[in-house]
């Protein structure tokens, strides 16, 4: 089984990311940062901070940004992205997350949501409509701290990248 993390290069996303590595290495389990990137949108990747505010959309730029920021916080995490229409809306990005989460039988979905409250309904639209599938539980990460986002980095024992073909060479 895997850990899944719906990833945007967000404090809360690098949060949740870092949450689904500490229960990985305590269940034995791997984790996937999955990326759902609106094809050719670069006011979107501008908002996301995978482009410069000068900078054109350049896909391979892009995901290699975004992968880059990965395996930063979490060297031994997997990465994946799905690539949507350019204006796709939140149900289509969900939907893509959704999939990738059913296709690795994910054991858990850990989120990033600031706007989470006390009922699931309070996330935002992509966060509610995947922690809505019942085939995983969902750990919605609300807080940065108490992150220990430089901490982990420094005691993982998978300092290397798993997977580093997104990487420039």
């Amino acid at each position: 089984m895997t850990l899944v993390v719906p990833f945007d290069g967000s404090a809360l996303a690098e949060a949740a990311l870092v949450r689904a590595t500490e229960f990985g290495n305590v269940f034995d389990e791997d984790v996937l940062a999955v990326s759902v990137i609106p094809k050719g949108n670069a006011d979107y990747a501008r908002e996301h901070g995978w482009i410069e505010p000068d900078e054109a959309f350049d896909m391979t730029a892009v995901v290699s940004t975004i992968h880059r920021q990965v395996i930063e916080v979490c060297p031994s995490a997997n990465f994946r992205h799905k690539v949507v229409s350019r204006y796709a809306p939140a149900g289509t990005i969900a939907l893509r997350l959704r999939n990738v989460a059913r296709e690795e039988d994910a054991s858990m979905v850990f989120i990033g949501s600031e706007n989470a409250g006390r009922l699931v309904a309070a996330v935002s639209s992509v966060g509610r409509t995947v922690a809505t599938d019942e085939s995983y539980d969902v750990v919605i990460v609300r807080h940065r701290r108490p992150a220990k986002i430089a901490k982990l980095r420094e005691v993982s024992p998978h300092k290397s990248p798993k997977s580093d073909f997104y990487l420039p060479g």
